[in-house]
């Protein structure tokens, strides 16, 4: 059986948690590296900036920042000020698991077409969640000579309910988007597939890595193992959530499909019903078509006639065709060349 709390162990236990943090800090700046070309787009003003990407920048370079200052904390060979470092560490590092779960909230509330009664809750949780993320920031630390900077007191009671209330909060908001998704009115777009098959998963990942920091938490083996799953929830929870950010705003760039479902996403939206069906011989036929939004395109139709029969009527699909009314389905029209999506 192992004494965990023995010197040696907890020795060893802190050279493993050096070489772990040193090999999320090269995993991060992988994942930094090869997505940067996304953060250019919009700094540079390619991409339109919109408010919610205001998250997504503070959530990655917040957790950019605490790794840095983590590997500085644990590389420095002369006396620091340990306590503001480590300070600096854990408000970024706690602001990047805080922001996480805002930028997956955010996706919820995108999919359930911000309705009010799913936006309040939610908000109510991410103060809540925020006032424990602040409050854990207080802890100390010191230069210790042979050792460098050393974690003298934290509040690990703290730092558990933290992590326990994240947990929970994830796995609200992964119960959200799901039951929206398997809703059968939400159709099968390949926006919705999307958010399916990558976005609950990335919501399962940032749920498991917080439930294992909870489960070390709570453990409470020695000082080291305690905090161990500390960092990894955090940067698991930033990539997945930044990822989901990013999937959804390329898929939107380059342009949604025809669907009839209220989503985050770009749509070409088109509303038909019985009342629209016309007569064979009609006289005029007036087709206005909307100005173009960043959103999509909203096409309307509208028509004029002067029956010759009333017993025989067709219908338009939304190229302006003629087409039976047997084989009417607003949701399977072909689309046309005369409906072709302008440039942006």
């Amino acid at each position: 059986m192992v004494d965990w709390m023995s010197p040696a162990e907890i020795a060893k236990d802190a050279v493993a948690f050096d070489r772990f943090m040193h090999a999320l800090l090269g995993l991060y700046m992988w994942e930094f590296a090869i997505s940067i070309q996304f953060d250019w787009q919009y700094i540079s003003g390619k991409k339109t900036f919109r408010w919610p990407m205001i998250f997504y920048f503070l959530n990655r370079y917040c957790l950019l920042f605490a790794l840095v200052g983590i590997a500085i904390a644990l590389n420095v060979t002369e006396e620091v000020n340990c306590q503001g470092l480590y300070t600096f560490n854990q408000c970024f590092g706690n602001a990047a698991i805080g922001l996480a779960s805002i930028n997956l909230s955010l996706r919820t509330i995108a999919v359930w077409s911000r309705k009010w009664y799913i936006i309040a809750p939610l908000i109510l949780v991410i103060l809540g969640h925020w006032s424990l993320l602040l409050h854990g920031i207080l802890l100390k630390a010191a230069w210790v000579p042979g050792q460098g900077c050393v974690i003298t007191q934290t509040d690990n009671k703290m730092l558990a309910a933290t992590f326990i209330y994240t947990m929970v909060f994830d796995f609200s908001v992964l119960s959200l988007t799901a039951f929206k998704l398997f809703t059968p009115k939400t159709g099968k777009s390949k926006l919705v597939e999307l958010i399916f098959n990558d976005g609950l998963i990335y919501f399962m990942i940032a749920f498991a890595a917080n439930l294992l920091a909870t489960i070390f938490m709570l453990l409470n083996l020695n000082p080291v193992m305690s905090i161990i799953a500390n960092v990894p929830a955090a940067i698991a929870s930033t990539i997945v959530a930044c990822r989901v950010v990013r999937r959804l705003s390329n898929y939107t760039s380059r342009g949604a499909e025809m669907f009839p479902v209220t989503t985050q996403g770009s749509t070409i939206a088109f509303r038909s019903n019985m009342s629209n069906l016309r007569p064979k011989g009609s006289t005029k036929i007036n087709t206005k078509v909307s100005t173009v939004k960043s959103e999509g395109v909203h096409v309307q139709m509208e028509t004029f006639e002067s029956p010759t029969d009333k017993n025989s009527y067709v219908e338009y699909d939304a190229a302006g065709k003629m087409g039976s009314t047997d084989s009417y389905d607003p949701e399977a029209q072909a689309i046309s060349g005369e409906f072709k999506r302008p440039p942006y």
